[in-house]
């Protein structure tokens, strides 16, 4: 069976494997735990059920006492409260007409309409809006200007002052300017309003939000006291409060009532208003007249509803509320106290199916974010190390944590790093025999190629010379003369990137020597269908450069950005300073692009995309720029372009 189950559990996710582990880890206990508290809790419930019927009892009246007296403070309660209401209300209403400037803003951004429009329709919304009876919504810029006012529109308050004397206007644009942003910003102070007729200032309240795109301090303002309501208020909390206390029920039938020391009852549930100070229980005893007596304690008496066949026992906790003379009393029947118990062990059992269920609930959502914070990192580490089988080894993993899983991480990052540099040393060793075997090869190739080749070029341009072009001989001629030449230019660049001398530097004008180079390539046979575009910075300085290998950058760079535009296009030659000491030089087309896999190599020497080209060129490039202690960085998007772009010291380091 176990073999079984062990099984099934290697087939699972981790996070699976969590849940089915600790699932039950939580809720079994908690069953096992709520089952023998059921238990014990539905004993104790029955054995003690007459004191715990007192102790309720007891508190209902204690909580009767304190729910008159909380009333009775009522008043100051609620102008707090209504303070706290018409905050939250003006703050609502400040989020709207912030959301209705931005959305303005929008629209003038994305240019269906122009910034004066938008503030305009953004003004006219604003003014649209009423705060409770007087308050309105205004906007001003932060030196106090108001663009929005239901009055004063186009004036500068900014030196405006409370009655106190206070600058509020001041206040309230440098605590703007300090906000964060969305941050609710609020401010009170007392103003009379002679427009309104006001005698005396009023507390107003004014919540605000500053948008920085326009410099608006948006702001909604009200007085306090315009939300209060009068004795008409007073009157209905008090029915509310009357009200609450008669539903109140204490067991199934019991309830609470309040009565005057004369034996008025002023709360009851069908007797309200009447007198009951001679009322009798069934034994004859006066039982309310006793209360009024005593004011305080506890009273039993049998007593007889109607449509019932014999009375049943009643236990009353009463207690005294000075403030309004009246005595507070909590009654419940005895028989009815078990139904308590009952009722408690109906609650516990419900009780403890409802924490299972959510517990369960909770422990599933904890342990997919627990797996989640363990099998993210995982999952991670796993598509790195698939990306660094791949060849990747610029792939890092992120080390967030400093757990054993950090430090897995940081090792793997250091062991690819040092793959990384023991490839790049390879590549190194293996370039540097690349080039000793080229300066042979290229060696041996100048001697034994040139001079055979010079001799064909000079007989093919003779007998070109001698041939009339209508002759059939004629092309024949003319293409080994051409590709005589196409051999000797292999063989130059073969020479030139084995032995690219040592740069000549001297202060030189890149923009001028580009636009001679621009104005050479726009007459180039391979450039005709293509249209330069310069966008020299005038504040280029001059620049320590060999300009002749600089020229052959920049030659070789714009023949293959034509050569890349075969239905034609544009490139963008561009020069700017770069920050720290260099300046840049971007060559920009809108050709086919270079695939991803070939960026790679694309200045490997020999590696070409070209049907045929030599693959030197670029190689010759880059092996120039970096004798200028330059770096030279291709962006490309197949479909869409290449961007060349070379970086070059102003003054570089000793050669």
């Amino acid at each position: 069976m176990h073999r079984y189950l062990f099984a099934f559990m290697n087939n699972l996710k981790l996070r699976w494997k969590m849940l089915v582990l600790v699932l039950p880890l939580v809720t079994v206990p908690i069953i096992v735990v709520g089952g023998v508290i059921s238990y014990i809790s539905t004993k104790q419930a029955y054995r003690g059920i007459t004191q715990t019927a007192r102790d309720d009892l007891e508190h209902m009246a204690s909580f009767t006492i304190d729910l008159l007296n909380s009333h009775h403070q009522q008043f100051q309660v609620y102008k707090q409260d209504k303070e706290r209401t018409v905050r939250l209300e003006l703050a609502t209403l400040t989020n709207l007409s912030y959301n209705v400037v931005e959305a303005e803003n929008r629209q003038y951004e994305s240019g269906k309409i122009d910034l004066r429009s938008a503030q305009e329709a953004a003004r006219k919304a604003l003014k649209r809006v009423n705060v409770g009876e007087t308050g309105y919504l205004y906007a001003m810029t932060t030196r106090g200007d108001l663009k929005v006012h239901i009055a004063r529109e186009g004036e500068n308050v900014y030196n405006e002052k409370d009655e106190n004397g206070r600058p509020f206007i001041r206040i309230m644009c440098r605590n703007a300017l300090k906000s964060k942003p969305g941050e609710i910003l609020y401010i009170v102070y007392p103003w009379r309003n002679a427009v309104l007729g006001d005698k005396y200032p009023r507390k107003k309240v004014v919540a605000y939000r500053y948008f920085p795109q326009w410099d608006w301090i948006i702001a909604a303002g009200g007085y306090l006291e315009e939300t209060y309501d009068n004795l008409a208020f007073e009157r209905r909390s008090f029915e509310e409060l009357k009200e609450k206390i008669k539903s109140k029920k204490v067991g199934r039938t019991g309830y609470i009532f309040c009565m005057d020391e004369k034996g008025n009852f002023t709360v009851h549930p069908d007797g309200e208003g009447k007198n009951f100070l001679n009322a009798v229980d069934s034994s004859g005893r006066k039982f309310i007249r006793e209360m009024v007596e005593k004011k305080r304690g506890w009273i039993r008496y049998p007593w007889k509803n109607v449509g019932e066949s014999h009375p049943r026992m009643k236990i009353v906790r009463y207690d005294y509320f000075r403030p309004w003379g009246w005595i507070v009393a909590v009654g419940s029947y005895e028989d009815e106290f078990y139904q308590e118990a009952n009722l408690i062990r109906g609650r516990i059992v419900g009780s403890m199916t409802v924490i299972i269920i959510v517990v369960g609930i909770l422990g599933t959502l904890l342990v997919f974010l627990a797996a989640k914070v363990l099998t993210d990192p995982i999952n991670h580490m796993m598509e790195v190390i698939r990306q660094v089988k791949k060849g990747r080894l610029d792939e890092q993993m992120e080390v967030e944590t400093s757990d054993e899983l950090g430090e897995l991480a940081g090792a793997f990052n250091r062991m690819t790093a040092i793959i990384r540099q023991n490839k790049e040393m390879e590549a190194n060793l293996a370039q540097q025999g690349k080039m000793a075997s080229l300066g042979v090869l290229s060696s041996g190739v100048a001697h034994e190629i040139n001079n055979p080749l010079g001799v064909i070029l000079g007989y093919a341009s003779y007998l070109e010379s001698k041939t009339a072009e209508e002759e059939p001989s004629f092309k024949y001629i003319h293409e080994i003369k051409r590709e005589s030449k196409r051999c000797k230019k292999i063989v130059q660049d073969l020479l030139s990137y084995a032995r690219t001398p040592k740069p000549s530097l001297e202060p030189t004008d890149l923009n001028h020597l580009l636009g001679q180079i621009v104005d050479f390539a726009a007459n180039h046979t391979d450039m005709h269908h293509v249209s330069i575009v310069r966008e020299f910075s005038p504040e280029l300085p001059p620049v320590m450069v060999d300009g002749d290998q600089i020229r052959q950058v920049a030659i070789n760079l714009i023949l293959n950005a034509g050569a890349a535009m075969t239905k034609g296009g544009t490139l963008t030659v561009k020069t700017a300073p770069d920050g720290e000491g260099y300046v840049r030089v971007v060559f920009s087309d809108t050709g086919a692009g270079i695939a991803r896999e070939d960026q790679e190599k694309i200045f490997e020497p020999f590696f070409t995309t070209k049907a045929r080209g030599t693959g030197l060129g670029l190689a010759i490039t880059k092996q120039i720029v970096e004798m200028h202690h330059g770096r030279i960085i291709i962006e490309s998007e197949v479909g869409k372009g290449t961007d060349v772009t070379v970086r070059l010291p102003v003054t570089p380091e000793e050669l």
